[in-house]
């Protein structure tokens, strides 16, 4: 477990932190908000390559699922009324719920991994269209899965710059 731990778990949590430390300074956006983009490039990718590669009523079939599949992180990115800048209040709540993931989800995010990594090679079908659907559903599932659970549980970073001085400073502010 030592082991999953150390080298496995430990380092993609970081990276996540990073990834959304980076999101944050570059565009300004909550760091919630980079899940639900992965997800819709990831989606659009593979209905670029749904369309090299399916034809007719498979493709309209394979376009209308990845519809579906998106509808979830565009209600995500769209602006709502109660929602608010990412300030110290939300930063404090976002650490929290990611603590809180960190430690009662680590089995669920080992399994998750590992389910992406085996979960290509098992598929297989009787014929090649449905061979390619079954493809890009697994491609959705190891490029998406994974990354929302880490993602979620990694440390975000603070709200402003992303230094460590703005966010000592938004600190005493708030205190």
């Amino acid at each position: 477990m030592e082991f999953l731990n150390r080298y496995i778990d430990l380092p993609l949590l970081r990276g996540g932190s990073a990834a959304m430390r980076m999101w944050h300074k570059q565009t300004g956006h909550s760091p919630q908000k980079l899940s639900p983009s992965w997800s819709l490039v990831v989606i659009l990718v593979l209905m670029s390559a749904s369309g090299l590669l399916l034809n007719g009523p498979v493709y309209v079939f394979a376009i209308g699922a990845l519809i579906m599949l998106s509808v979830p992180s565009l209600r995500l990115l769209l602006p709502s009324r109660t929602e608010r800048n990412y300030d110290m209040r939300s930063y404090q709540a976002l650490a929290a719920a990611a603590t809180r993931k960190r430690e009662a989800e680590w089995a669920i995010r080992m399994t998750v991994l590992f389910t992406a990594i085996i979960f290509p090679f098992c598929v297989s079908a009787g014929d090649e269209t449905a061979g390619l659907f079954l493809l890009g559903a697994s491609l959705w599932f190891v490029l998406t899965a994974p990354v929302k659970m880490y993602l979620d549980a990694a440390e975000p970073p603070p709200p402003g710059s992303g230094s460590r001085q703005a966010w000592l400073r938004q600190a005493a502010r708030s205190a």
